[in-house]
């Protein structure tokens, strides 16, 4: 599908958290539709983004502190309010706060129209986007392979190099 072969851009997806599993899958379908031969490497937390289930993805408000927390339901006024700065940090600690923070999530991006997260992937996949997950990850957390959807390679971190060294114009991002 690539249009211009001598442009690539690779991706190295290292988050597992539903909304940092959003960029990667973006950036590479997009790149695709532009004609760029693009691949992303997964390792680490990433991995968890080509699971078969995806269920158990979550939003982290702890690990964001940029995060704008704006309700996805109310009145205008109400969902106009960005929450994040008026709640501090320990509320994020809280038990259950990740589940509520998620289901708001899945929550804005349906009433936005964004496609979940398994739809760009899928979306990705038709573009002919590489898939490359990291074995030695794989191994380290115990994964078996069977875990994983369909279309992807298990290589080692010098495959990476490979794949992203074989153009003549690379662009990587770390994600």
């Amino acid at each position: 599908m690539a249009v211009n072969s001598n442009t690539k851009l690779t991706i190295i997806a290292t988050k597992g958290t539903l909304d940092w599993g959003y960029p990667p899958f973006i950036l590479a379908s997009t790149a695709a539709a532009l004609g760029k031969d693009v691949s992303i490497f997964f390792t680490f937390y990433g991995l968890r983004l080509l699971l078969k289930d995806t269920s158990s993805l979550k939003v982290s408000p702890i690990g964001n502190p940029d995060m704008p927390m704006k309700m996805p339901m109310g009145p205008d006024w109400f969902r106009a309010i960005d929450w994040a700065p008026k709640i501090p940090n320990i509320v994020w600690q809280i038990p259950g706060i990740e589940t509520f923070a998620t289901t708001m999530m899945k929550k804005t991006i349906k009433n936005t129209g964004v496609a979940p997260l398994e739809e760009l992937r899928d979306l990705c996949q038709e573009a002919e986007v590489k898939f490359l997950a990291c074995q030695m990850t794989v191994d380290l957390f115990g994964f078996d392979h069977k875990q994983f959807i369909d279309g992807i390679e298990f290589v080692g971190a010098a495959s990476y190099f490979e794949e992203s060294n074989d153009s003549t114009c690379t662009q990587s991002l770390y994600m």
